[in-house]
């Protein structure tokens, strides 16, 4: 018995839910449309676009008359790639590159903005860069993969270091960032789980009457009469 109630207990609430929610439609959609269109207006006209750039290198350990590479070589160049991105970041590279482009930037601004990655934990070295400035991030990976080869071959002893994708800008030029079509959708979704907040709020701290149904339950007491509601239009013309 307790069962039934409780499961008519809970159709009631959802059913309440639901109705609450209909009240709300119009509000809900338009205040989610509404941080949703800002969001995307405020990602595509205020915010610093940023674009990348990047190159690719890869790096063996031939030596001097080696025609051919053997799994081992391949392995050590692989378990090498940490090695190497420490170099490529390390101010002997990076202190260069901002003498040769005299960028306007600190060397420990230059490292936090370069990124150095090895692909699947191969040979093959990924840098890049993002940047508010399209041509200057370019220049800036392509003085790193001029000044770092040589370094690299003579720290590590490799055998060879050789660019493979030339710099260039990613995202077929756009910018990577910001993102307007995800910051719309976050704006939208903030928007609608603010108003559903208030809406929850709003109804939970109401504590009027609504309907005959909230006054014998709340009371227990039956109603007697009803009051009905006067149109006053309608009532001043009969009058």
């Amino acid at each position: 018995m307790e069962e039934k109630e409780s499961v008519r207990e809970s159709e009631i609430d959802l059913r309440a839910i639901l109705q609450l929610l209909k009240r709300n439609l119009a509000l809900l959609i338009v205040v989610t449309l509404v941080f949703g269109a800002g969001a995307y207006l405020f990602s595509r006209f205020f915010m610093t676009k940023k674009y990348e750039a990047n190159a690719t290198i890869i790096v063996n350990n031939l030596s001097d008359g080696q025609t051919t590479v053997n799994s081992g070589e391949i392995t050590a160049a692989q378990n090498l790639a940490d090695l190497y991105a420490i170099i490529i970041k390390s101010d002997t590279v990076l202190q260069e590159v901002i003498n040769r482009k005299m960028l306007n930037m600190t060397y420990e601004e230059l490292r936090s903005a370069i990124n150095v990655s090895s692909i699947n934990s191969t040979q093959v070295i990924t840098v890049s860069i993002v940047h508010e400035n399209a041509e200057t991030a370019k220049k800036i990976i392509e003085s790193v993969v001029e000044v770092a080869p040589p370094i690299i071959k003579d720290r590590v002893e490799a055998g060879s270091v050789e660019v493979i994708s030339e710099p260039g800008i990613t995202n077929n030029g756009n910018p990577v960032s910001p993102n307007s079509r995800r910051n719309a959708l976050l704006g939208a979704a903030v928007g609608l789980i603010l108003t559903l907040a208030f809406v929850f709020i709003k109804e939970l701290t109401n504590n009027t009457f609504k309907t005959e149904e909230d006054i014998t339950e709340e009371l227990k007491i039956p109603v007697l009469g009803l009051i009905p509601a006067v149109d006053t239009k309608e009532f001043n013309k009969n009058v």
